[in-house]
């Protein structure tokens, strides 16, 4: 079992920082390049660079009143979900089909069924730290 990850391309884990405008200010983000490829994918579906993504995700992430301290590890769960909930058939495999046209209350409600979990609640007092 352990060779399908330990085998893998050891570019995948190795660390990349980016530079790019987020809610105006200039910073950096360090991701492993595995992630980098999801965000690359994630956003290419909506027309969008990653620095666009990233962006919006933030801006986004704060008009919910989310604290985003670890802002590197908000992302790499972006990650995480866009394949699980493709793993899980609520985000289609095709590429050619935006994130922005599927129906996120349903998919939320569907994933909430699955996981017999609650609506998450807002935190409040959202900054950046990226």
């Amino acid at each position: 079992m352990c060779r399908l990850f330990i085998n893998a391309d050891p570019n995948l884990w190795q660390s990349q920082t980016r530079s790019m405008r987020i809610g105006g200010m200039a910073t950096s983000v360090r991701l492993e390049t595995l992630f980098w490829n999801v965000l690359e994918e994630l956003g290419a579906r909506d027309g969008l660079s990653v620095s666009q993504l990233i962006a919006r995700l933030y801006q986004e992430s704060l008009d919910e009143g989310h604290d985003l301290e670890n802002f590197a590890s908000f992302l790499r769960v972006c990650c995480a979900r866009y394949l699980s909930l493709q793993l899980s058939q609520d985000i289609p495999h095709d590429r050619s089909i935006p994130i922005r046209s599927l129906d996120a209350d349903r998919i939320l409600e569907r994933e909430r069924s699955r996981n017999g979990a609650k609506r998450p609640r807002a935190a409040s007092g959202a900054t950046l730290h990226a």
